[in-house]
């Protein structure tokens, strides 16, 4: 495939996720003129998203921030200043308890996410305001998007693209660039 540069004018804009025609735990991901391939959640998108189920919400999402696996460097350009994510980072997905879906440091003795992984998905990824601001207990929680594993295998819910992908969209995201999944 050629690679396609993204335009500079699309560096506010929305990047549009939308289900792919063939397979439901796939999408398009379209941002300008540029289209990427995406995993999805286990459970599809679903417009009533709850703690476990697998599915990607249905909703405009904004970015909020970013983060990297320690030892990996920031790619020149980032649009957004990545956190440091080590051994000790994690995300609460126990909705009793006061963190959830907040990052936390580990050890922590209630269920959660680890940031730092033996696989990639977690070598880059982006936070995205889904039951953050306006959080509801077991409404969902660390719906992120992050590097995919090879072939696209579903995720537990976030959105996952392919690695290259990922490094040619990160110079474009900013805190507030909406990720729409309709």
């Amino acid at each position: 495939m050629l690679y396609k540069p993204i335009p500079k004018r699309g560096r506010t804009g929305t990047l549009v996720v939308r289900v792919s025609p063939s397979d439901r735990l796939k999408a398009l991901v379209r941002f300008g003129p540029v289209t990427f391939q995406a995993a999805l959640g286990r459970g599809g998108v679903t417009a009533f998203k709850r703690e476990g189920d697998g599915g990607t919400p249905q909703a405009a999402m904004a970015v909020l921030s970013g983060f990297r696996r320690g030892g990996m460097l920031t790619p020149d350009r980032c649009g957004l200043s990545l956190q440091r994510a080590g051994s000790s980072d994690g995300w609460c997905d126990a909705p009793g308890h006061a963190a959830y879906n907040r990052h936390v440091r580990l050890p922590f003795a209630v269920s959660h996410e680890t940031l730092v992984r033996d696989d990639v998905l977690y070598d880059f990824g982006f936070v995205l305001d889904w039951n953050i601001r306006s959080r509801r207990r077991g409404m969902g929680s660390a719906i992120f998007l992050h590097v995919a594993k090879p072939g696209f295998p579903p995720t537990q819910g976030c959105i996952a693209l392919k690695r290259g992908d990922m490094l040619r969209l990160m110079p474009l995201l900013r805190r507030g660039t909406i990720v729409r999944v309709a």
